[in-house]
C-alpha cells in the first residue's frame, strides 16, 4: 500500500455516517472513510460489531485490523483460529487467507484496508 495524494486531516469518527451490515448472527457497524486517487484508494473504518456477531462471509480483502475494545475471533480457512483483544491487530495481504470474523462480547475495531 502507498499512501498518494492524501493531504493532512482529521476525522471525527462520531460524526462518519453508520452503516448496518448484518451477519448470520448480531450487526456490524461500520464508519467508512476513502482516501487518495481512484487508483490507490485507501478505505478506512471503524467498526462495531454487536455481542454474538458472526459476520455473513468469508473474506479475501487483505486488511490491518487494530482491536479497540471488546473480543474478536478470526477463523481462517483452514480452520485455525485467532483471538483478539483490546490492544492487538493482525494483518493479512489480499487473496493470502480468507478469514471470517465474530465477537462473543462485542468488539470496536480500526481497519484499513
Amino acid at each position: 500500500m502507498r499512501l498518494d495524494a492524501i493531504p493532512f486531516g482529521t476525522t471525527d469518527w462520531s460524526q462518519v455516517e453508520r452503516e448496518q451490515h448484518a451477519g448470520d448472527v448480531g450487526e456490524a457497524i461500520w464508519r467508512t472513510r476513502h482516501f487518495g486517487p481512484d487508483t490507490n484508494r485507501v478505505r478506512v473504518r471503524m467498526m462495531e460489531y454487536s455481542a454474538g456477531y458472526v459476520a455473513d462471509h468469508w473474506c479475501a480483502k487483505g486488511h490491518i485490523l487494530l482491536c479497540l475494545s471488546g473480543d474478536l475471533s478470526t477463523t481462517l480457512e483452514d480452520g485455525r483460529i485467532f483471538e483478539l483483544t483490546a490492544g492487538m491487530s493482525y494483518q493479512v495481504a489480499d487473496d493470502a487467507e480468507k478469514h471470517r470474523s465474530s465477537s462473543r462480547n462485542g468488539a470496536v475495531l480500526f481497519v484499513v484496508d
